[in-house]
C-alpha cells in the first residue's frame, strides 16, 4: 500500500487504529481450544468484529513463532485471510528484524514476497544494510524502532551523543536511507512529549505508535506532540481490545473497545 491510499483510508474511515493481533492461548476463550487452529480462528473473529474501525492490523510474529509450525501456519492464514476480506487494511508484521545485507533481503522477502503484508518493523542497531534492504520494495514499508515504549527503552535509546539522544541520531540517521513513502518510525506512547523533538526531524514520516491503553500512554497526548497535516500516525492497542473479555462475548466486546477508541480518534481528525 502507498502513502496516499494509507492516508486516504485514515480520511475515509476517521480513524488511524491499528488493532495488534497477539493471541496467546491461555488467554482466548476456552471453546477455541477445541478447534483444529484456535489462533487462527480467534483472530478471524476479531478481525470481523474490529475491521470497520481501524486502518491496519498488526499481527506480532512472536505470538506464531511460539507455536512452532502451525503457530506460522495460523499467522500465514490470519494474512491471507486479511487479505482477501479486507484488501484496504494496511497490514504490518511487527517481527522486529534487522541483519547483515543479505539475510535482511531474505528477511524482505519473506515477508513482504511470500506473506505479503505491506510493512515490517526493523531493528536498526547494525546499520545501514540492516534496514536499506526492506526498502527496495516497491509500496512496501520498513517500520523502524526509533523510540520505544517499554521500561528498558532508556538503557540505550535515551544515551546522550555529543548532547543529543541517541534515538534522535538513530532517526535522523535512518530517515536519511529512504523516504517518507517508504520508512515509518516506531515511537511509543509513553514518549509523547518526546515526539516534539522527533517531528523536527521527520515531520511528515508516519510514526506507529504502540502503548496505548494496556502501557498507560495517552492518546490525547500522541496526538497533541504527534499529529501532523496528513495525520502521521498510526496507533496500535493490542491486549485493551482482543482481550476486552475471554468470555464468549469476546467479539462483540473486542469490537464495543475498539469502536470506543475510533470515536476518541474522531474528536482529533475533526
Amino acid at each position: 500500500m502507498n502513502r496516499l491510499k494509507l492516508i486516504e483510508q485514515i480520511k475515509l474511515k476517521n480513524t488511524f487504529l491499528c488493532v495488534g493481533l497477539d493471541p496467546d492461548v491461555d488467554k482466548i476463550p476456552k471453546h477455541f481450544l477445541d478447534e483444529e487452529d484456535p489462533i487462527f480462528e480467534f483472530n478471524k473473529e476479531i478481525i470481523d468484529a474490529t475491521a470497520e474501525y481501524c486502518i491496519a492490523f498488526k499481527p506480532n510474529t512472536a505470538f506464531y513463532e511460539a507455536y512452532g509450525l502451525s503457530g506460522i501456519g495460523s499467522l500465514e492464514k490470519t494474512i491471507k485471510y486479511i487479505k482477501i476480506n479486507y484488501p484496504d487494511h494496511f497490514l504490518i508484521a511487527d517481527a522486529k528484524r534487522g541483519d547483515i545485507g543479505n539475510t535482511s533481503t531474505m528477511y524482505a522477502k519473506a515477508f513482504f514476497k511470500r506473506l505479503e503484508t505491506d510493512a515490517i518493523t526493523v531493528a536498526p542497531y547494525m546499520g545501514s544494510d540492516s534496514v536499506k534492504p526492506f526498502l527496495a520494495f516497491e509500496n512496501k514499508w520498513a517500520i523502524v524502532l526509533g523510540l520505544t515504549s517499554n521500561e528498558g527503552s532508556c538503557d540505550f535509546q535515551q544515551l546522550k551523543i555529543n548532547d543529543e539522544e541517541l534515538y534522535l541520531n538513530v532517526i535522523r540517521k535512518c530517515a536519511s536511507w529512504g523516504t517518507e513513502d517508504n520508512m515509518m518510525f516506531v515511537v511509543g506512547a509513553t514518549k509523547a512529549q518526546m515526539m516534539d523533538d522527533i517531528r523536527k526531524i521527520i515531520p511528515n514520516h508516519f510514526l506507529l505508535v504502540p502503548g496505548v491503553g494496556a502501557q498507560g500512554g495517552s492518546l490525547e497526548e500522541v496526538c497533541k506532540h504527534g499529529m501532523n497535516k496528513n495525520v502521521g500516525l498510526i496507533v496500535n492497542v493490542s491486549r485493551n481490545i482482543i482481550f476486552a473479555s475471554n468470555g464468549k462475548d469476546f467479539a462483540s466486546k473486542a469490537a464495543e473497545e475498539a469502536k470506543r477508541i475510533a470515536n476518541q480518534m474522531k474528536t482529533f481528525l475533526n
